[in-house]
């Protein structure tokens, strides 16, 4: 969590940060959300079938989402969620702390990541690597920061 904070103050990234009860479900996102007045992304950890190529996802979280839609637009077999082990092993988190910043664990670059357009231009709120707080930043500053460090990001229109 530390690490993101140094990051987004070294590349001059404005954020802000409200911390809550930990928060490792859509349920308790959704009920954090109307205290705010704020949305919250849902982030989806997805493999393909093999297990042999790994996808974040982030949507919104009243947003359906439908893994063929994806697959389709991605060119991938059927995909599934991930699995703890892939998740911990892949970006060092634990299933009800997926967020981008995870991405910066994944040293190897395995996991391919997907903003939904819906996003683009807005501010989203994500976790910063720990579920007890959200911060919320411009979805194109989230972006360029995965890029610059040489993150595989995407956008996708579910």
């Amino acid at each position: 969590e530390i690490a993101v904070y140094d990051l987004l103050d070294k590349l001059d990234i404005p954020f802000r940060r409200v911390d809550h009860v930990h928060a490792d479900t859509m349920e308790m996102c959704q009920e954090i959300d109307q205290a705010l007045g704020q949305d919250i992304c849902k982030n989806l950890f997805l493999c393909n079938r093999q297990k042999t190529k790994f996808y974040l996802l982030l949507m919104p979280g009243d947003k359906p989402f439908k893994t063929k839609d994806l697959s389709a637009q991605i060119g991938s077999s059927r995909l599934s969620f991930g699995g703890a082990e892939d998740m911990e092993r892949l970006l060092n988190l634990t299933p009800g702390s997926v967020t981008p910043f995870g991405l910066l664990n994944d040293a190897a670059r395995r996991v391919h990541f997907y903003l939904d357009a819906a996003f683009c231009g807005n501010k989203i709120g994500v976790h910063p690597n720990d579920n007890t707080a959200t911060m919320w930043l411009a979805a194109n500053d989230l972006f360029a920061l995965l890029q610059a460090q040489g993150c595989d990001v995407n956008t996708t229109d579910l």
